[in-house]
């Protein structure tokens, strides 16, 4: 006949069991709010997206807004400009980007008014749009086009086109 013996638990075996439960609770306890703590601030995430209304600007106009600490231009542009912007040959252009790419309506043209030498905010009123009819940056002489491209001076690259997407007719939500 087979023989079958059960160990019973011993009171040491109880005391094992509950010593790593309490540990495991700790561990929890103290990894619970260091992880927490690494969430952004409420106030960081209720600037995370804005809605603006854009139903006022008349073309050829621009509406600066401030969206996590930067400018951010929204430009109503004209029908000029929009063909400007299009008839630029790409091969012109210091970091090449068609126009069609930067705008999701041709009308508005949405970029971060942050110049990309070294974070000065380009002039863009109508006496200070630069050679191109963009933006101008004082600083260093960085000029960019209709479309937010940076035509010549020292800047790397275009004006970034932020994530945006149109709520309504005349209202955009930035982020």
């Amino acid at each position: 006949m087979a023989n079958s013996s059960t160990v019973e638990p011993t009171r040491r075996d109880m005391l094992y069991i509950a010593t790593g439960a309490a540990a495991a609770v700790g561990t929890g306890a103290i990894a619970w709010p260091l992880i927490s703590q690494m969430n952004p601030d409420a106030s960081t995430l209720a600037l995370a997206s804005i809605e603006v209304d854009i139903g006022a600007i008349e073309p050829g106009a621009i509406m600066t807004v401030k969206w996590r600490g930067k400018p951010v231009f929204i430009r109503h542009r004209t029908e000029k400009e929009i063909e400007e912007a299009e008839k630029v040959k790409l091969s012109d252009l210091k970091d090449p980007e068609a126009d069609a790419k930067r705008v999701q309506k041709p009308e508005w043209l949405v970029v971060v008014g942050v110049c990309t030498h070294l974070g000065c905010v380009p002039l863009g009123g109508k006496d200070q749009r630069g050679a191109y009819g963009g933006w101008f940056c004082p600083c260093h002489g960085s000029a960019y086009d209709t479309s937010g491209r940076i035509r010549v001076g020292p800047a790397p690259t275009n004006l970034a086109v932020p994530k945006y997407e149109f709520v309504t007719n005349t209202k955009l939500k930035i982020g």
